[in-house]
């Protein structure tokens, strides 16, 4: 008896290598756990998922904010000229830049008025093959803004794309220098319906001498798109902020008198400025200088610790390292 107990209990020991037997409790508990690991890896994954996609549609923004954005840099220079109206003279400009004044490794910014649009395209591109040389061995560059006496298109469609010697577009951003420089172009004729009348285009008889859409514009969306980007320092704007001198053009209440719309153009043109002037100054962006021309006058005086400075006709002014504006 004793012997077949024995028997019994070695036959139902586990063999070794066999299987171990479980309860319903234990697989449960085994599931449960296992149930367990495989959501907390779900879980993994659907966040790696997320960050991909997060990751991949930030570098697509950033990828069409970069398309949209003007940019254009200079690394080689070492000094920064901003110049008021030229009216056409670009022969002079040049000549004044590489020979009267002998400067060297310099970019230069015309505030508008440049002239673009009273002639055919093949008039400009000519005149700088003239100049190219000049520009190349003194090692200087152009960048030029539109005036309300500029076609539009030479400056939205950058028809002038030299290295050396090009139109930019409105709320482009130049960097050189250290310096991150904003320009927006265009103001109001006041000669307008004088433009008009003798305007090729509205005539038999004379050149182009008009542009719809020379009035400045605030683009909100640019300057936030250029806020994401950069840090503004300087503004060259052709026309100015309302508090800024000239208050008033010369002769505009004599063709205000003809033109009925003239008064409230104006003082949305300098309304446009302030708008800039002001998102600038909200969205902390270090502003210390702001150029322009349009009034062909010299003036510079330090407003809200901004030092502005309007430039006469043909007129340099260096953008020299900021000096904090006395206290008033």
């Amino acid at each position: 008896m004793l012997q077949s107990l024995l028997t019994w209990e070695r036959d139902c020991r586990p063999m070794a290598g066999a299987p171990p037997t479980f309860s319903p409790a234990h697989l449960k508990q085994s599931l449960q756990k296992r149930c367990t690991q495989l959501s907390t890896m779900q879980a993994k994954s659907q966040r790696l998922s997320h960050t991909c996609k997060k990751d991949s549609a930030s570098l697509e923004q950033s990828e069409s904010l970069m398309n949209t954005l003007h940019t254009y840099t200079f690394p080689e220079a070492k000094n920064i000229i901003i110049c008021g109206d030229i009216h056409g003279e670009f022969n002079s400009l040049i000549y004044k830049l590489c020979i009267q004044y002998q400067l060297t490794d310099t970019l230069l910014i015309v505030a508008g008025d440049c002239g673009f649009g009273f002639e055919k395209l093949g008039y400009y591109e000519q005149l700088f093959n003239r100049n190219s040389s000049r520009l190349s061995k003194s090692n200087n560059w152009i960048v030029m803004m539109r005036g309300n006496h500029d076609s539009p298109s030479f400056f939205s469609e950058e028809k002038i794309s030299h290295q050396r010697f090009r139109t930019v577009p409105d709320y482009s951003v130049v960097q050189a220098c250290g310096h991150n420089i904003l320009c927006v172009g265009g103001a109001v004729s006041i000669d307008r319906t004088y433009r008009i009348e003798h305007d090729s285009r509205h005539s038999t008889s004379g050149a182009a001498s008009y542009w719809e859409g020379e009035k400045p514009i605030f683009d909100e969306e640019a300057l936030r798109n250029i806020g994401q980007r950069f840090k503004i320092d300087t503004v060259v704007t052709h026309t100015s902020p309302s508090f800024c001198e000239l208050i008033s053009k010369d002769g505009l209440s004599e063709w205000a008198a003809r033109d009925s719309g003239l008064l409230a153009d104006c003082d949305n043109e300098r309304r446009t400025m302030d708008q800039i002037f002001e998102y600038l100054k909200v969205n902390n962006h270090p502003l210390e200088h702001w150029f322009y021309g349009h009034f062909h006058q010299s003036w510079s005086s330090c407003i809200d610790g901004v030092l502005f400075s309007m430039l006469d006709i043909m007129e340099f002014k260096e953008l020299r390292p900021f000096i904090k504006c006395p206290p008033i």
